[in-house]
């Protein structure tokens, strides 16, 4: 699995597609462990959508996938996201 990784910089246009913000910048905190990072700092890992993982303990923080009209988010590893304006 680590050849398929990337951190979290590699979704950043598909985060600011979604979110109208700087999403790499923002702060999520892992529900799983706690631990807080920016999501430019998250593992990432494509297949048939995209999974951001806490780097800490491997929990799925965000799971994305899309298809040409719509995008389904599901955030329930995310304990918090801290984004700034």
């Amino acid at each position: 699995m680590d050849a398929l990784m990337l951190d979290g910089n590699a979704v950043a246009g598909l985060l600011q597609e979604v979110f109208a913000v700087e999403m790499t910048t923002g702060v999520a905190t892992c529900d799983g462990c706690g631990a807080s990072e920016p999501v430019g700092a998250i593992h990432v890992y494509r297949g048939a959508g995209v999974v951001l993982c806490c780097p800490h303990c491997d929990n799925a923080l965000v799971k994305i996938v899309s298809d040409d009209t719509r995008v389904w988010i599901d955030f329930r590893g995310t304990r918090t996201l801290e984004l700034h304006a």
